[in-house]
């Protein structure tokens, strides 16, 4: 057993795990933050993406003691004050969920793609970057509409290809 120390959603947090012990069991199981889902447990869905120290990553494929002394945020501490986080609050206006399995890891794989490409995002690019991220019930396209969105939003620009 090893002791782990990170802050969480802004939370300094510890605990004693297992030296095997994934990140995204240690935020489930430890922590209690059930928004970060297990897919497929082999990094191929997406659904339990994180971001440590600002960057998108499938925690899936993390050990825990990987993120000692990191910044971690989960789809719990992205909104602020109440308030939904811009992508959040996207997906929601322009309906780029379903089943909602899918939908954390998906906005912050979004999220990050839209810090790191400042803000100018066209529709090509989102769907290649969300790649790594499997959605079984909406076909896409609204998602793409929802990160568009976000996109300009935060203030970036954003193009859609011709439908």
């Amino acid at each position: 057993m090893s002791k782990v120390e990170m802050t969480v959603n802004g939370r300094s947090v510890s605990g004693d795990v297992e030296d095997r012990t994934l990140l995204v069991h240690f935020l489930r199981e430890h922590l209690g933050l059930t928004g970060t889902h297990v897919g497929c447990d082999t990094s191929q869905c997406g659904a339990c993406v994180v971001h440590v120290d600002g960057k998108a990553v499938k925690s899936c494929t993390m050990l825990a003691a990987q993120a000692a002394r990191a910044e971690v945020t989960t789809i719990e501490g992205l909104a602020a004050g109440g308030e939904l986080h811009p992508v959040q609050a996207a997906f929601k206006e322009h309906h780029g969920l379903q089943c909602g399995f899918c939908t954390p890891g998906m906005i912050m794989a979004a999220v990050d793609m839209i810090n790191r490409h400042s803000g100018k995002l066209d529709e090509k690019t989102v769907r290649a970057e969300l790649e790594g991220n499997i959605c079984r019930c909406t076909g896409y396209h609204n998602i793409v509409k929802a990160v568009l969105a976000a996109t300009e939003q935060m203030g970036g620009a954003a193009k859609v290809a011709a439908e």
